[in-house]
């Protein structure tokens, strides 16, 4: 059959309409934003991510978050968390390569803070119950029994059979502390392997950033000023391809009697931590580090966190104190700004009264 000029035209015409819209839908998906908010690991998360695979790599971000928090929520009753607290005292509990990864890694950080960081420490949490309704200072015989199970060193791990036994019959683990962090990590190997390059997850305050923004400048992330409400910064760091983790006072706490009782427990007095430290924020490669170093930071003192952030490769923190000085670790020295004059600089050389 002949094609007149009027059916080419038409033709062309089709061809052209078609052109456009790939162009149209190449064009919008290479600018594509998608942001997701779920409720896992006991916080709020929001993941936002830039590309033309946002869609797929949000989607199976979402699948590992739950794959997750169904491993290590100790809240759940078929979490293999929860298994080896049934197991306490009585037999090893085989587990998946992810929850044997973060309670390895959690003993690490449980022995580099000698014992700041306990990953047992949740017994004596639950007597306070801060952050639950029904909040109370529990009585001094309640606190030094229950520290009594209270010790990391009894956390066996067997690597030949991927199991965890608890030695105690009555301890029991918490993840919750570093749990976010392993999770941000796996989010970002997600990430990467669709393609992304631009990504910001933010895991309960717990902040992963991927590349730098759409327009190529690095990720501006603000610091919490721990003397005021939410949303109200002390100072902002520059970063890219970073974790950011801060442990704060201002997180959950009750008044009793005129007195401010935070969440963060002292393993080793089983009351909320009285260190000088009031915000200790991790800059580091992984998330799952800023999660592991930045509870037990905050309880050893300013002298012994700098000590320890500055001997290990690749990891800085910023620690704010009860009379708003701020300490900075060398290698984040150059990226951070102040945005409250209320705060002082002190350039991270700390000197004991």
């Amino acid at each position: 059959m002949a094609i007149t000029i009027e059916n080419a035209l038409i033709i062309m015409s089709v061809l052209m309409f078609i052109v456009l819209i790939l162009i149209f839908i190449t064009g919008n998906n290479k600018k594509t934003c998608i942001v997701r908010e779920i409720y896992s690991l006991g916080t709020l998360n929001q993941i936002k991510v830039y590309g033309k695979n946002a869609e797929k790599a949000v989607k199976e971000s979402i699948e590992k978050l739950c794959e997750i928090d169904n491993k290590m929520s100790s809240f759940k009753e078929h979490s293999e968390i929860s298994k080896i607290n049934k197991q306490a005292g009585i037999k090893p509990q085989i587990v998946s390569k992810d929850t044997f990864y973060v309670i390895q890694k959690a003993i690490k950080y449980c022995s580099l803070s000698r014992g700041a960081f306990d990953i047992t420490i949740g017994p004596v949490v639950s007597l306070w119950g801060i952050g639950k309704e029904g909040a109370r200072i529990p009585a001094i015989n309640e606190i030094n029994e229950t520290l009594k199970i209270v010790n990391y060193k009894n956390v066996v791990i067997d690597k030949n059979n991927s199991s965890i036994f608890l030695e105690n019959e009555k301890q029991k683990i918490d993840v919750g502390g570093i749990a976010k962090g392993y999770a941000a990590d796996e989010l970002r190997n997600i990430i990467l392997k669709n393609g992304i390059k631009s990504a910001l997850i933010n895991l309960g305050g717990n902040i992963l950033v991927v590349g730098t923004k759409e327009d190529g400048t690095p990720w501006n992330v603000g610091i919490q000023d721990p003397l005021k409400m939410r949303g109200e910064f002390a100072l902002t760091i520059s970063v890219i391809n970073k974790s950011v983790v801060t442990s704060g006072n201002y997180e959950r706490y009750f008044y009793k009697d005129c007195k401010r009782y935070h969440h963060i427990i002292n393993p080793s007095t089983g009351y909320p931590s009285e260190s000088e430290i009031i915000s200790a924020t991790i800059i580091s490669d992984y998330s799952i580090d800023g999660d592991g170093l930045s509870t037990g930071v905050y309880i050893m003192g300013i002298h012994n966190a700098i000590k320890l952030i500055e001997g290990i490769k690749g990891v800085d923190a910023i620690f704010i104190t009860k009379s708003k000085e701020v300490y900075v670790t060398t290698g984040i020295r150059e990226n951070f700004t102040l945005t409250n004059d209320e705060f002082v600089y002190k350039n991270g050389i700390y000197e004991e009264m």
